[in-house]
């Protein structure tokens, strides 16, 4: 897979960056030097649309076929899970080599079927989507006097009932020379480049240039099909074609063909390499962004530092004046203040379902500890979007090693819930290591089907569902058995209290549990939601996401908030002598999941307004409850775990009759 091909890169980077002393390039993102003449290859990625949400191959339309045939590129698994599909096109440039009216090819007339479908793409707004040297082609627009940015251009229009197709095309290849010859050259185009040390190389320091911006104009132009029938691909077409973005004039209709063409300049650009992705990154708005979610930030956290430190003084308060009371006042105090005491004898009673309650907290372990993992790594830049599909693919390789600590965890839990009990932690291991992953391989099945019965590229292959299942039973499975392994073997941890045999009747509460707990939510889901629009619209809009850094603060901001939202819950319901806190300590925090599927509904209704059809809408609602599940794993372990630890604490601080 590319994935080790790129390790290996970055390893043979590595080495020769220690002999030359120089710079160092993060992984999937080497700069690729061309030298004047030498052929650039234009590559297509599948076909997308907004309204759809369903990518198609690029040759699914009557598009000129390469002419010695389409191949694909090599792709990891986060690029064939995403729904990429990355082949070969007929457009191809020489470096520095300005060309215009290059006749491409002319398709056979179009049938009946081909007309028709041709027309359902235009009219759900699908996107050609051309690469260049791994850059997406970009295409600026003016509106209302704002310059506005797209990646890819459309298949087509329809202007007053007539459809309009883009069949010519006008590059424009930014290009900034190359610099570093000391440090490593890269031979070739393809995506999985070799890097060689260029130390005493006598080619070194031949003059060449890096891609550092693709820019395309589509245009529709009606060409003259008897002068085509002669002209073989690349020949330049016998008269000028004037492109022009602003009107159209290829009329798409049944029985007739197309005829493709292009042309491409190359421009020298201040534009440093490392600086080539600038262009996609600024997105609209991003002034919005950044404010809203600094403001967000400083309201977050002053409220929950208010909380925190609200909270800590109560329970000191209490556990100071108790220590200070003789016994009769202490009985007093009981009954007055420290309604939590009166539960000492049940608080640690094990809970109604604790085989699941271990397993759902050592997956939420699992889950948590690849989101942070993963963020970490691609605020570094260690995932860029330079590096298609990395961050699927690290965010699989990160769940599956954490399978260890999953393990642990839900054992090492079970085993202190039973005090002690080593009977059952295998099957509350072998729980742990399939209850998530398989509600998402049922929930990916489903949808994939649907994706199946479209003939949609976003389905995923046979060969990658054996794949994934591979992965699963062999890595996932074995690395969570074994943790809980080790989870066995640990000490388990003492309560401080005893456990009365006959529970304590729970006294009638002014408001339901469930009520407080569900509300709970409402104050992590407000770290959150503004970073939210920016992701849902980076997955389901097609804008780039890249502020990893604010994401990762975001993470662990929302961490400190369930924790003490689970704690102040907890704490409340040991007041008011409820000592069930294990499930409602989960939930508390976990709550916020309900929240963030209300949101994507909202999402859905009134931002994906243009979104067409019951299979996108189910591919939405589907992906959309297999993220929930995750954040409420991971949020709800959160809250256990803190108030697992703020329980214990509490009743061991305190002297006891």
């Amino acid at each position: 897979m590319r994935s080790m091909d790129r390790f290996g890169i970055c390893m043979l980077a590595i080495f020769s960056v220690i002999q030359s002393s120089s710079g160092f390039y993060l992984p999937g993102s080497y700069p690729h030097k061309y030298e004047v003449g030498d052929y650039l290859n234009v590559k297509v990625n599948s076909l997308t649309s907004i309204e759809t949400e369903m990518p198609f191959s690029y040759y699914s339309l009557p598009f000129c076929k390469p002419a010695e045939g389409i191949k694909d590129s090599a792709e990891n698994l986060g690029e064939l899970l995403m729904g990429d599909r990355i082949e070969n096109s007929p457009y191809r440039f020489r470096m520095f080599k300005n060309e215009s009216e290059i006749f491409l090819c002319q398709t056979e007339k179009l049938s009946a079927d081909s007309f028709k479908l041709l027309k359902k793409r235009i009219d759900e707004m699908y996107q050609v989507n051309p690469m260049l040297d791994n850059l997406p082609a970009i295409r600026y627009t003016k509106k209302d006097g704002y310059v506005l940015r797209w990646t890819g251009y459309p298949v087509g229009i329809k202007v007053q009932d007539v459809y309009y197709v883009f069949n010519h095309l006008k590059f424009k290849v930014l290009v900034h020379k190359y610099e570093e010859a000391n440090v490593a050259r890269v031979m070739g185009t393809g995506d999985a480049a070799e890097v060689i040390p260029t130390i005493g190389k006598k080619d070194s320091d031949v003059l060449g240039y890096m891609v550092v911006g693709f820019e395309v104009v589509p245009c529709s132009f009606a060409h003259n099909g008897d002068s085509t029938k002669k002209l073989k691909m690349y020949e330049r077409y016998t008269t000028p074609i004037k492109c022009d973005a602003a009107s159209v004039s290829m009329s798409v209709k049944e029985g007739q063909s197309i005829v493709f063409s292009y042309e491409v300049s190359f421009e020298e650009s201040d534009i440093k390499w490392p600086s080539r992705w600038d262009a996609y990154l600024k997105m609209e708005g991003s002034k919005v962004h950044w404010f809203s979610i600094l403001n967000s930030l400083m309201v977050i956290t002053f409220l929950a530092g208010i909380v925190l430190v609200i909270f800590l003084r109560t329970v000191r308060r209490d556990l100071t004046r108790y220590e200070e009371l003789d016994k009769e006042a202490q009985a007093q105090m009981n009954e007055e203040l420290s309604g939590w005491k009166l539960v000492v004898g049940d608080v640690f009673r094990a809970p109604s379902n604790p085989s699941l309650l271990c397993v759902m907290v050592g997956d939420g372990v699992q889950i948590l500890g690849m989101a942070v993992v993963t963020i970490l790594f691609a605020a570094l830049g260690f995932m860029s979007p330079a590096s298609r599909g990395t961050l699927i693919t690290g965010m699989l390789f990160f769940y599956m090693i954490l399978g260890i600590a999953a393990g642990y965890v839900a054992v090492r839990l079970w085993r202190t819930i039973g005090c002690g009990e080593h009977r059952g932690w295998m099957s509350v291991a072998w729980k742990a290591a399939c209850f998530f992953p398989g509600i998402a391989f049922l929930i990916l099945t489903t949808l994939n089907f649907l994706l199946w019965g479209s003939h949609s590229t976003g389905a995923i292959p046979f060969s990658l569902f054996v794949i994934l299942i591979l992965l699963w039973f062999c890595i996932s499975v074995p690395l969570t058995l074994i943790g809980g392994y080790f989870g066995a073997k640990a000490p388990h941890i003492e309560f401080p209290v005893r456990t009365n045999q006959i529970p304590r009747e729970i006294p009638a509460q002014k408001y339901p549990s469930w009520l407080l707990v569900l509300g709970a939510g409402t104050l992590p889901f407000g770290t959150l939601f503004i970073e939210l629009f920016f992701i849902m619209s980076s997955i389901w809009m097609g804008r780039v996401y890249y502020v990893f850094g604010f994401l990762f603060v975001v993470m662990i901001l929302l961490v400190v908030v369930c924790a003490e939202v689970s704690l102040v819950l907890t704490y409340m319901h040991l007041c008011v002598e409820d000592y069930k806190w294990w499930w409602k300590s989960f939930f508390a925090s976990g709550s916020v999941a309900i929240y963030i599927f209300i949101y994507s509904i909202n999402y859905l209704v009134f931002d994906l307004k243009s979104l067409s059809g019951p299979v996108s809408a189910t591919l939405y609602l589907g992906y959309s409850l297999f993220m929930v599940l995750a954040i409420m794993l991971a949020t709800g372990t959160v809250g256990f775990l803190s108030s697992f630890w703020f329980v214990h604490y509490l009743f061991s601080s305190v002297k006891l009759d």
